[in-house]
């Protein structure tokens, strides 16, 4: 995906494929918002928490970190929610995620360069 399919252009982008999958996808993703009563900030905020229990794929970042972005939530209100929930997920799973966040945004990771 490039930057321009993350957030809502990437749910378009998805829903522009024509396939059964991504089209139940895109409506769950729809409708999940409007039921959940919360803000937008924190409706992503908790959705990224829950990639990371479940230590979800880059792509999955790329999709929720990047609508946050483009939203306007703070990269600092990401990390607090990644320490917020690291005793509950553990060490592991946190640095999983901020790996896979890396990975979604094709940023350089540290010893990258040493593998």
């Amino acid at each position: 995906m490039t930057e321009e399919q993350t957030g809502v252009g990437g749910v378009a982008a998805l829903a522009e494929a024509n396939a059964p999958v991504f089209e139940t996808l895109v409506q769950m993703t729809l409708d999940t918002y409007e039921r959940s009563g919360l803000d937008q900030e924190t409706y992503l905020l908790a959705r990224i928490a829950a990639l990371v229990a479940m230590d979800a794929s880059a792509p999955s970042y790329l999709l929720n970190v990047g609508t946050a972005a483009e939203i306007g939530v703070p990269l600092e209100k990401i990390q607090g929610t990644l320490v917020a929930i690291a005793p509950v997920v553990g060490s592991a799973r946190v640095v999983s995620a901020a790996r896979a966040i890396g990975e979604a945004f094709e940023l350089e990771l540290p010893g990258e360069d040493e593998q």
